[in-house]
């Protein structure tokens, strides 16, 4: 335990392992007992600041890791499990403390465990170990010291781009938590828990698993450290800079001067390129672009820039794009659902003007209102057979442009009859004629539009024509039905509907007729 030069921690650890070996020989002093109570309530207090101080390094991790998951996205990981892993064994030895103070009562005046009266561990023995052997217990004990140290080593190697840098870590802590047997002082081999637990006083039991604790709660702040540190040195070499392109904005009409910018990642005047190549010039870290827009189409900007890291450069090339539209001269009026307007439905519609945004166009027309959205509106057309729907457009350099599209207005289409559902001609029983209802429907239109027939008439060959109000045969329909023999054409016509729901205030046409043929 001596030799090389150590740290105040390691020396008051090696301290504690020379009293363990002083307490075989003496006949446990009040002192020395008191000494392992003093020691306990260091690394106590020790362990309670690092509880904060471990708290406070995982939330800077995870804050880095939120706002940059590519830089510290891996650390965020590594952290969050070594967190998990850490909470439960130290979790885990505080319940192993329960059993060096079986049985020992805090002294009320004050407010401390009576170390003096600690001077045995019957508890931990008669517990932890079985002959010369380790009892249930014991082994449950040493399985999870075993896992907490696997599951560590897993953590780190789940990110390998930080492994090499907690590797250090964990060799160390896998030395401190090493459960192979070991030979004391007299070279007599023995088990890992019996070399630092069977036969000793409770309170040097107890300070040794705080001492655990403590070792647990170092290697937690140590790796979050080392990844705290290893994403800051990776985030300061230039090979992680991005270079952009970053222009006004994205398209711009023929003619028209192309201004931006082509920077790194972050913007940072004292980050400076020893070169560059590309359109314009080098001012505080960036090149700044001046140009004019050539021929309509996409067009390309790139170059590189050069720095130095470690006296040999490094390219970082850049590469954008950007487009040239003509200036716009026509708007584009589009009705979302069809090619002619419906009077008195609500026909949506786009309305927008090529390379101008959505804020700076207008369109007005009679019956037409804007629909929420940006570029979308409603026309509900009025009398006549044309509506006129005018656009006005802002250019980003003030000018003012006008378009005008007129839709043609049109009423909804004629339904046809439906005998149980079918339009148009059909065969079948009286008895399904007689049971059937008799609907409208309009197949292929673009408004779904719900009829209910309010009055048809029924023609049987040979008879006379019944009026029925409603949409289902009445008795006298039946009776001149119980006339009709098969191969009859049964003739539902002058079709009355009105619509129910949107388009409720619309008057219908008279819905084509349907055949029934009876067999």
């Amino acid at each position: 335990m001596a030799g090389g030069k150590l740290t105040p921690r390691q020396k008051m650890i090696n301290l504690m392992y020379l009293v363990f070996i002083a307490m075989l020989a003496l006949n446990m002093s009040k002192e020395v007992l008191s000494a392992f109570g003093l020691m306990n309530e260091k690394f106590e207090n020790a362990n309670t600041a690092s509880l904060e101080n471990n708290k406070k390094l995982l939330t800077l991790i995870d804050q880095k890791g939120a706002e940059n998951a590519g830089m510290y996205g891996p650390a965020k990981n590594a952290a969050d499990k070594i967190a998990e892993i850490s909470k439960t064994f130290y979790e885990y030895i505080g319940t192993l403390k329960a059993d060096a103070t079986n049985g020992v009562e805090i002294d009320k005046k004050t407010g401390k465990l009576p170390y003096e009266a600690m001077d045995k561990g019957p508890h931990i023995d008669e517990t932890w170990f079985k002959g010369d052997n380790y009892s249930a217990k014991g082994t449950a004990i040493v399985a999870a010291i075993n896992k907490y140290v696997a599951d560590m080593k897993a953590a780190v190697a789940s990110e390998p781009s930080l492994s090499k840098k907690l590797s250090p870590i964990i060799a160390d802590l896998d030395a401190k938590f090493n459960t192979s047997d070991v030979k004391d002082h007299d070279g007599v081999t023995k088990k890992y828990l019996s070399y630092h637990f069977e036969h000793f006083p409770a309170i040097a039991s107890l300070a040794k698993l705080t001492a655990w604790q403590n070792d647990v709660k170092k290697a937690e702040f140590d790796c979050y450290s080392s990844l705290l540190g290893g994403a800051a040195v990776d985030a300061a070499s230039m090979k992680n800079y991005t270079a952009m392109v970053v222009l006004e904005k994205s398209a711009y009409f023929q003619g028209e001067a192309v201004k931006g910018k082509v920077v790194l990642g972050r913007y940072d005047e004292n980050t400076k390129p020893t070169s560059f190549q590309g359109p314009g010039k080098i001012e505080n870290g960036q090149a700044v672009i001046s140009m004019t827009a050539g021929s309509i189409g996409e067009q390309n900007i790139n170059g590189q820039f050069t720095f130095m890291e470690d006296g040999k450069p490094v390219p970082l090339k850049f590469e954008g794009k950007y487009v040239v539209i003509p200036r716009p001269n026509s708007a584009n009026i589009s009705a979302d659902k069809m090619n002619v307007v419906y009077r008195g439905l609500p026909n949506p519609m786009t309305i927008s003007f090529a390379g101008i945004g959505d804020n700076n166009v207008t369109a007005s027309a009679p019956g037409l209102t804007k629909a929420g959205a940006n570029g979308k509106y409603i026309l509900n057309p009025g009398s006549g057979d044309e509506v006129l729907v005018t656009v006005n457009g802002k250019m980003s350099d003030g000018k003012t442009v006008t378009d005008k599209k007129a839709f043609r207005i049109k009423g909804i289409p004629a339904p046809q009859a439906a005998i149980g559902g079918t339009i148009g001609s059909q065969k079948g029983a009286k008895s399904r004629l007689q049971s059937s209802q008799i609907t409208a429907v309009l197949p292929d239109f673009l408004y779904d539009l719900k009829f209910q027939v309010t009055q048809f008439v029924l023609k049987v060959p040979g008879q006379a024509s019944i009026v029925v109000n409603g949409d289902r045969l009445n008795a006298q329909c039946v009776a001149a039905l119980g006339r009709a023999v098969k191969g009859d054409q049964i003739t539902i016509s002058d079709v009355k509907t009105k619509i129910v729901g949107e388009g409720s205030g619309i008057q219908t046409k008279t819905a084509a007729p349907a055949i029934f043929e009876l067999q």
